[in-house]
């Protein structure tokens, strides 16, 4: 009878013991696949439409990760499920680098237009066209601009200063058409006096910052 009772407690607790594996197991698959899940899903998502959430995708992500690894701590055979979890981190990294590349360069282009408007008091596309600049407002574009520059010279990186070289030498440009349309001699004198001032401004600032830019490469 005694030997009776012993095998059933032995069979009781093999099977409980069973039982926690088995539910060990169950939870790793629970959470390896929901990981897998979710990445499957965030990667069909256009980039540009992930980007203005990337902080809560990027939460849910790392944290359904650790959630999965956890899962497996206690799981004896677990290469398959470390094999899945790998291979949907790969696919996650890949798509984070292309979203971080499309939120970069969707800052870069709202940068530039913030620069170019605060600039132009206006949205100046990368056409340049400015034919809304005429002999009645050129002067008051002129001054806007470097009044404008002079201001924020020493925010601006050497990137900003590029930019604001070609923008200038655009509406330079555009100036020869404007005197041609009937600008005033006394809006033309001072215009030249703003490009004066303006010239060694540009000059100075724009190799401050270049050699600054190379100076902290070299650290």
């Amino acid at each position: 009878m005694k030997n009776v009772k012993f095998y059933i407690a032995a069979v009781s607790i093999a099977a409980v013991m069973t039982s926690c594996k088995d539910e060990k197991k169950e939870m790793a698959e629970k959470t390896v696949n929901s990981y897998a899940a979710y990445v499957d899903s965030i990667s069909k998502v256009d980039p540009k439409d992930a980007a203005g959430n990337w902080e809560e995708i990027e939460t849910s992500a790392n944290s359904k990760k650790m959630e999965a690894e956890s899962s497996l701590v206690e799981v004896k055979d677990k290469t398959a499920y470390e094999t899945k979890i790998a291979s949907s981190s790969e696919k996650y990294d890949a798509f984070k680098a292309t979203l971080v590349a499309e939120k970069q360069k969707t800052e870069a282009v709202n940068y530039k237009t913030t620069i170019r408007k605060a600039l132009f008091g206006v949205e100046i596309g990368d056409d340049m066209n400015f034919d809304w600049v005429n002999k009645d407002n050129i002067l008051k574009v002129y001054d806007n601009f470097i009044t404008t520059v002079s201001n924020n010279k020493d925010s601006y990186s050497r990137e900003d200063w590029d930019e604001i070289k070609m923008l200038y030498e655009a509406l330079d440009a555009h100036k020869n058409t404007v005197e041609r349309e009937g600008l005033s001699s006394e809006d033309n004198r001072k215009i030249a006096g703003l490009k004066m001032k303006f010239g060694p401004m540009l000059k100075v600032n724009r190799a401050g910052a270049k050699s600054e830019e190379n100076a902290a490469a070299k650290e």
